[in-house]
């Protein structure tokens, strides 16, 4: 099986890429980070390649119209993931990287596209437990969720062969440089705040089980034209719970500072 990647210098699609050469599958991945390339090249268990894509929007999109040539699948892990930035930023990354995805695979015939999205799309200023895929979707909170979502909506109006859209809660692991990297800053710094006794629940997504779900999802026969999931690792844990353990893990001084929710609410 052939292979595309996208975002294949990032935290998940490095992880993509090896699991999938590592698979015997003929991998090509896309970025513009050669450094990072050159240490996932590096690290891999079988060879790949390398398509750098150029900062201008027409010459990424030739490349990786060129790149998705002759491949059976696409996994679409590229993206701006951030709480606030530039709105072309955005749009670039989320829905325009999509929009040519969805013509490299048109054009390519590529039968099966795996579309990473997020569980930001469900967020509305509550807690919120058990979602399901088909509860219906609140305004997006910031740019990120909106441009994630009328992502979601140009798959679902693409006429391809099948795609698959998860949405993975809180991912982490080796090369995260999102998550843990932030929590770890923190707890080093000096104390946690803690709302609400820290009793919150969090969903989280080890990286192998995301990687777990995207094999699955490249290799198994899926019941629709056009497929969505919810993905995490099924474990709960207390925000509390989370941070003892990080902390032994890390060999680090737990240090927390209780605040009132509402006082931290108001000022946010």
């Amino acid at each position: 099986m052939k292979v595309l990647v996208t975002g294949g210098t990032g935290f998940v699609g490095r992880h993509v890429a090896w699991r999938l050469a590592a698979e015997g599958c003929e991998v090509i991945f896309c970025g513009r980070n050669q450094a990072a390339a050159n240490e996932v090249l590096r690290l891999a268990a079988a060879p790949m390649r390398f398509v750098p894509l150029e900062h201008g929007v027409d010459d990424a999109a030739a490349r990786l119209l060129q790149a998705a040539e002759g491949a059976d699948a696409l996994v679409h892990c590229a993206a701006l993931s951030a709480p606030w930035g530039r709105a072309e930023a955005f749009r670039q990354a989320n829905l325009d990287s999509t929009r040519e995805v969805i013509e490299a695979c048109r054009a390519q015939g590529v039968t099966r596209l795996v579309h990473l999205s997020t569980p930001s799309l469900y967020f509305d200023f509550r807690d919120r437990l058990g979602i399901r895929e088909d509860e219906p979707l609140p305004a997006p909170v910031n740019l990120y969720a909106q441009t994630k979502g009328e992502a979601e909506v140009l798959l679902q109006q693409a006429d391809l062969g099948q795609t698959l859209v998860l949405r993975p809660r809180a991912i982490f692991g080796p090369w995260d440089a999102t998550l843990m990297p932030r929590m770890l800053r923190v707890m080093r710094r000096g104390a946690i705040p803690l709302m609400r006794g820290g009793k919150a629940e969090l969903d989280l997504t080890y990286i192998d089980n995301l990687v777990d779900a995207i094999w699955l999802g490249l290799t198994r026969p899926l019941p629709r034209r056009h497929n969505l999931y919810n993905l995490s690792n099924g474990e709960p844990i207390r925000l509390d719970h989370l941070l003892a353990r990080v902390a032994e893990a890390f060999v680090l001084p737990l240090r927390t500072r209780r605040l009132p929710w509402p006082l931290v609410s108001a000022i946010a």
